[in-house]
């Protein structure tokens, strides 16, 4: 078929179960331009190239089209701002301010997970998603920013609404629609956090919404609007592709029952195991950039303003990058893959999500010796960005 509507077969809802043809498809492509303008990127050392060029901006903004949009979150910024912001967000979150917040936390992680992992013991059926991989996240980071937990029947539909008004798809199906929903769940969500925060001004608890709002150092705080955005990014990021990478881990391992044989008897891979599921089923497949100048792309010119789709999950199967790519193997060596991205935007979250994920596996490895999937493939999301199953039913 041809190259121009690979955008439009990625992101088909049917493809969702195995996109990696496709992929190997546009890396042999090498740049494809979409037939709504946009052009698609696969290659392992082009998308790391663009990821480190100052030329490519992350902003939507830089498109020119919508010069009223209110600025986006820093996820989603060029430096400097980025950078202010990033800096900013992460005193509370990480080295050098807070050093042992995230690594303080394992313990407590752990704990979470036994308690959901004990009240499956009589089930002889699971939900991975529903019954684990969901709530161990979300618990984690409600603890982590001080939101109480028994808000999250309200902030998953305020999720659901901003997560899919972000997906990439082809021009043809954008919903300004779904994109209002989107920025009206964004300023629910983020009036939700401001008041939590404002309850904690004078008044501090141990949480990361009580740091952003009392911090001493006036040069160092977020306005209102930078804590609400600052928020809402950290409470949907912080959850929603950590569910993803648990899922997407139980499914590869049960379909390789000699690895995951091998993590129970070798526990200590573990590290290296969730870096190989990072490379072979990531939880975030592409990215949009637009070049703030000409760019030239594997001889390709790509023009200024014109929007980029960077499929991550394509260039983690790059075979000129990575031996055998699509072996899942957790003893693979130099694993410089691009689960998190890669570049000023790496992912913030990467430290916590590594040791959800080591521990939401650690504990489950053990009993999913031979738990068989009852469905497979799974359902998926409907979002092909963030992609991996709704639901994952296993008998144990």
């Amino acid at each position: 078929m041809a190259v121009d509507t690979l955008l439009e077969r990625i992101t088909d809802y049917a493809n969702r179960p195995d996109p990696y043809p496709l992929y190997a498809e546009l890396r042999e492509a090498g740049v494809a331009r979409q037939r709504d303008g946009r052009y698609l990127v696969g290659t392992y050392h082009d998308i790391a190239a663009l990821l480190h060029d100052p030329r490519i901006s992350a902003d939507p903004r830089s498109r020119g089209q919508s010069e009223e949009q209110r600025q986006p979150p820093f996820l989603r910024l060029d430096d400097p701002e980025h950078h202010r912001l990033r800096t900013l967000a992460m005193r509370p979150f990480g080295p050098p301010h807070s050093p042992d917040r995230i690594d303080g936390m394992r313990g407590e992680i752990a704990r979470i997970a036994e308690e959901l992992i004990e009240a499956l013991q009589d089930r002889e059926q699971v939900d991975v998603v529903d019954d684990f991989a969901y709530p161990l996240p979300v618990t984690v980071i409600c603890r982590l920013l001080g939101v109480p937990r028994e808000d999250e029947p309200l902030f998953r539909e305020w999720s659901d609404a901003i997560v899919s008004s972000a997906d990439v798809r082809p021009q043809e199906e954008e919903s300004t629609e779904r994109e209002t929903a989107g920025e009206q769940a964004r300023a629910q969500m983020g009036r939700y956090l401001l008041d939590l925060a404002e309850q904690r001004r004078g008044h501090p608890a141990d949480d990361m919404l009580s740091a952003f709002v009392n911090e001493p150092d006036p040069a160092m705080r977020l306005t209102r609007e930078e804590l609400a955005q600052t928020a809402v990014l950290l409470l949907i990021a912080g959850h929603e592709t950590t569910v993803n990478l648990i899922t997407n881990g139980v499914l590869t391992l049960l379909r390789h029952p000699d690895q995951l044989d091998r993590l129970r008897r070798e526990p200590g891979l573990l590290p290296n195991a969730v870096e190989e599921l990072l490379r072979y089923e990531p939880p975030v497949h592409m990215r949009e950039r637009i070049p703030l100048a000409d760019v030239d792309v594997a001889g390709t010119t790509i023009p200024k303003g014109t929007p980029l789709v960077l499929a991550l999950a394509s260039g983690n199967r790059d075979p000129r990058r990575f031996h055998d790519p699509e072996q899942f193997d957790p003893t693979r060596p130099d694993n410089q893959h691009l689960g998190f991205g890669s570049g000023i935007h790496l992912c913030y979250g990467a430290p916590l999500a590594r040791i959800e994920a080591q521990i939401a596996l650690g504990a489950l490895i053990p009993r999913i010796g031979t738990a068989q999937l009852l469905q497979d493939p799974p359902p998926y999301r409907r979002n092909a960005m963030l992609r991996g199953p709704r639901h994952l039913s296993i008998e144990l």
